[in-house]
């Protein structure tokens, strides 16, 4: 993968920055999940799977799995997004990579005067796995109020999907600094040639 195709992570969840791993969306998708291993490393850099040698080859269902999960989750993010509900194949195919997600240990815990649960940080054994993580914050984020929120970046080729944390939830742009520099660098070069 070159440098300028460096995996972003500006979602503002795991699930999301794992549907950014398409790019480009609006002219020509372009895709960053190529082979088995970079779904491992996409996993690993996310520290979803332990940073650690392999011990085997990736299988190409790793691949295909990652691919299937990140259309459905695309798909049902903007469709309860928008209002409407995920169509039941998107359904199936989140609830089946969840599955396979390490179970948490839970862990009771005292924070300001009550017992509340708790668990431990996880991380996966394998892409399989790791995956399932990948589709439990699918799953948090779709029943949450906080999907209200989710955007998509308003530059011309971006189409980044993002949560607006904004205090006036007026974000445009995946980032300041990629998609909204560029832009407003972009209109007010128009708007000097065409007054000028």
């Amino acid at each position: 993968m070159a440098a300028d195709d460096e995996w972003l992570r500006y979602g503002g969840r795991v699930c999301l920055d794992f549907v950014n791993t398409l790019r480009d969306r609006w002219k020509e998708p372009r895709e960053t999940l190529c082979e088995p291993d970079d779904v491992v490393r996409w996993l690993r850099e996310a520290a979803l799977l332990p940073d650690r040698p392999r011990t085997g080859d990736v299988p190409e269902s790793a691949l295909r799995c990652a691919v299937a999960l990140r259309k459905a989750i695309d798909h049902a993010v903007l469709r309860v997004a928008g209002g409407e509900l995920p169509a039941p194949a998107d359904i199936a195919v989140i609830n089946e990579a969840s599955a396979a997600a390490p179970r948490p240990a839970p862990r009771l815990v005292l924070r300001g005067g009550r017992l509340e649960s708790s668990s431990t940080p996880r991380v996966a054994g394998d892409a399989s796995a790791g995956l399932g993580l990948v589709a439990q914050d699918a799953i948090e984020l779709l029943l949450s109020p906080e999907i209200r929120r989710v955007r998509i970046c308003a530059a011309e080729q971006c189409a980044l999907r993002f949560v607006d944390r904004s205090p006036a939830r007026n974000r445009r742009w995946c980032s300041m600094t990629r998609c909204g520099n560029r832009t407003k660098v972009r209109l007010h070069q128009a708007r000097s040639r065409t007054s000028g």
